[in-house]
Formats: C-alpha cells, structure tokens, sequence
C-alpha cells in the first residue's frame, strides 16, 4: 500500500505546496461572499482541489461565513472540500485506478452543488452571527478589510510551497495516512477475499454499511483510499467503497455538531442527509455504470498488486517525507508574520497579554485558523498559537479576554483564560 501511494502523494504533496501558496485562506473568503447559486458553485469548484481534512475545513468554513459568505456557499464548501484535493486524488489513481480517480471529484463537486441548493431552498433565514439580516447584495462579493487580507505573504515562494507540502501537510495527515495503510494491510492480510460477497459486496445493502461507518467515522480523504483498496480486496464493489470514500471525509461527529452550531440545525440536518444521498447516489450509479454498460472498466476500479523492488523504495521514500515531516518541526508555532517589529512592550502604553489555552486543534488549518480569528480581534497586535499544546498568546492593548474565547469557541474549539495581564 504505502509503495503504490507512495509516488503520487509525493507528487500531491507538490501540488498541494504550489496551491497553498496560489490560493490563500483570504482569497477564498474574498471570493465567496453575496447570496445565490454563484457563489455556491465558486464553493463547490474551489474546495476540489484543496488539500484540507474534514477537521482543517471546520475553521476555514467558519472564518469564511464571518467574512459574508453565505450559509450555501459555506455549506456548499464544507461538503466538497474534505472529500478530496489534490494528494487524494493522485493517491486514488495510484491505489483505485483511473475511474474511481476521476468519480469521486466528480461526485464531491455534486455534493457540494446539491447540499448548497438544498440550503439556499430549504435552510434557515441567512442571517449572520449578531442576528441581523444580511444586507449584501445578491451577487455582491464582500472586500474583507481586516488585518487577514491587507497583506502578502512574505518569504521566497518556492520555500514556503515546499515548506507547506513536504512538512507542514505530512505532518497534519501522517498519523492518519499511517493508520489507514495499516487497517487496509489488515483488511488485505487478514480477511478472505470473498468475504463480502453476496448482499455485503454490492447494491443498496453495502452501500448502506458503508455509509453506517463511514459518517461518524473521522478519517482524512486520502487515509480513507488505502481503506477503501482493502475493502474492496475483500470483496466490496467499487460503488460501496465509493460510499465510503464519501461519507467517511465529508463528515463525523465533530463536524455535524460543528455544522449544527455553525449554521443551524436545519441547514446540519440537510448536511448530513447530503452526504447520505450523495453516498448513495453515486455509490449506485458506478456500480451501474460498470456493470451494466461498460464492464471492462471493472479492473481499474480495484486495487492494484503486484510488489517489486520500486515499490518498496517508494514506501522507504514516503515514510522517509512523512519521518522529515515530524522531525523539522518539534513544535508548531503559528505566529503573525505580517505585522511590522514590535517596539518594546515597556513603550506602548496599556499593553497587555493574555494566555489561552485552546483543545481540539488537530491540524496546522487549525492552529491558522484561530491565529487569524484572533488577529482580527479588537486591539490585537500579535497572536501565536502552539499546535502542540494548544498553547496561545495574544498581545495587544485593551484586549477583552471573554471576546477573545468566544472567537475561538465559534471556530468549533474549546479555550479557557491561563492567565492575564
């Protein structure tokens, strides 16, 4: 498993280096502001391709609607965004072949489409987080005017791609990539080729199963590949495993309630009966699509075999990226790089810091996101957040310690005062 994935999430991790430098946090939130479909769609296409887990698009849907987007376009975002990116989608080719490859971005962008139609129709009233009604103008895209957007990132850019995609993102996702390859040797290993024939192989049945462990399930969408691949050694069909590859990124129990907490219960309620759906959907339709009209396609939906001595240096190369990825940084410190050198704190009359400590961060995307969230805060200068420990410390002057936890707790975390002063 980890030699077939291993040259296409390298060449993923490349991709997803270059697109965190292209496409920043504050340039979709610029671009997904205003009312309607268009903005939904914008959502749907945007978040394909980003290499964000199902807990590292909690925080950016929930920065996203306090910078005007709508409960659509953030619901239309938080569905097609964890389902793939770039890694997983190379890493599927290389484990599931080239139609599964090329369904499951195709069905992410469905879901996305429909569950934020289905808002737009049937969720509640879009009214931001004070209770006001939302005056953008249909279409309108909102210019963000806070400290998040107003400046470049510095630093070389091929460093920081490189930086991103070769430490920051094997880090985020190499307990879970490492985990997953470990079920599915297991799976592979251990249960009989055709255990799951019959009414668990295929059909409504095992897509239905799929769907019972895959929801509440956390699993980032390229740890979910190498699960699907043993799942389907064992004798599930390409649609059941699709199923999985579905429902098990695009939510668990974190994020329902997340979502609930976020953008109200009628809009979560229709989230979930979303992902369903569409796991349903799509798992059926490939199976038909297979069996029914073009049935030699049916090899290149199952895992490949076949070990050579390629294949183990690549999984020597990968756990050698994932291994790097753990060692560069001991610790991750999210800090602000944009703000200008600080004077000294005896200079600035009424400066004041203030300790928080923040739980349930389990990414960088995290960490970033509540750094950001506090940066924008009311006489904020600094913000740095420790991934580690959950450790943060804000800097500033006349900070109001209660708005600075309510701003993390809106992200879907958990944070209490240390100490302030």
């Amino acid at each position: 498993m980890l030699g077939q994935m291993g040259p296409w999430l390298i060449l993923g991790f490349l991709v997803a280096g270059v697109l965190s430098v292209c496409i920043s946090p504050a340039w979709v939130e610029r671009h997904l502001g205003g009312r309607g479909l268009v903005p939904v769609v914008k959502a749907a296409l945007l978040g394909v391709p980003l290499p964000l887990c199902s807990c590292g698009v909690i925080p950016v849907g929930a920065s996203i609607r306090r910078h005007g987007a709508s409960r659509a376009a953030t619901t239309s975002f938080l569905l097609s965004t964890p389902q793939t990116g770039v890694d997983s989608i190379l890493v599927t080719y290389g484990l599931l072949g080239p139609v599964m490859a090329i369904f499951r971005p195709v069905a992410a962008l469905a879901t996305g489409l429909v569950g934020g139609a289905l808002v737009q129709l049937l969720g509640e009233s879009d009214r931001i987080d004070d209770g006001e009604t939302d005056r953008i103008d249909d279409g309108a895209v909102p210019e963000c005017k806070e400290s998040c957007c107003d400046h470049d990132a510095k630093g070389n850019a091929v460093v920081r791609a490189l930086s991103y995609g070769f430490v920051t993102l094997p880090r985020d996702i190499g307990v879970a990539l490492l985990v997953g390859v470990v079920i599915a040797g297991a799976i592979t290993a251990l249960v009989p080729e055709d255990f799951l024939t019959g009414h668990f192989a295929s059909g409504i049945v095992a897509i239905l199963l799929m769907i019972v462990v895959g929801i509440p399930l956390y699993v980032c969408a390229t740890a979910s590949v190498p699960i699907a691949a043993g799942f389907i050694v064992a004798g599930a069909s390409p649609g059941a495993a699709l199923a999985f590859l579905i429902a098990g990124p695009a939510t668990n129990a974190a994020t329902f309630t997340t979502v609930w907490k976020l953008l109200g219960r009628r809009t979560a309620l229709l989230f979930i009966a979303t992902v369903a759906g569409s796991a349903i959907g799509s798992g059926l339709l490939l199976d038909w699509l297979i069996t029914e009209l073009t049935p030699q396609l049916a090899p290149a939906c199952h895992a490949p075999h076949g070990v050579g001595w390629q294949t183990h240096l690549w999984a020597i190369t990968l756990l050698a990226v994932i291994g790097f990825s753990y060692a560069a940084t001991t610790s991750h410190t999210h800090r602000r790089q944009d703000s200008p050198e600080e004077p000294p704190e005896e200079s600035l009359p009424g400066r004041s810091r203030i300790r928080l400590r923040v739980t349930g961060m389990t990414c960088s995307h995290c960490a970033e996101s509540v750094r950001r969230s506090l940066a924008e805060c009311d006489g904020v200068a600094a913000a740095e957040v420790d991934l580690s420990d959950g450790l943060t410390i804000v800097t500033g002057t006349q900070l109001d310690a209660e708005r600075l936890v309510v701003v993390v707790t809106e992200l879907g975390y958990a944070a209490s005062v240390e100490e302030s002063g």
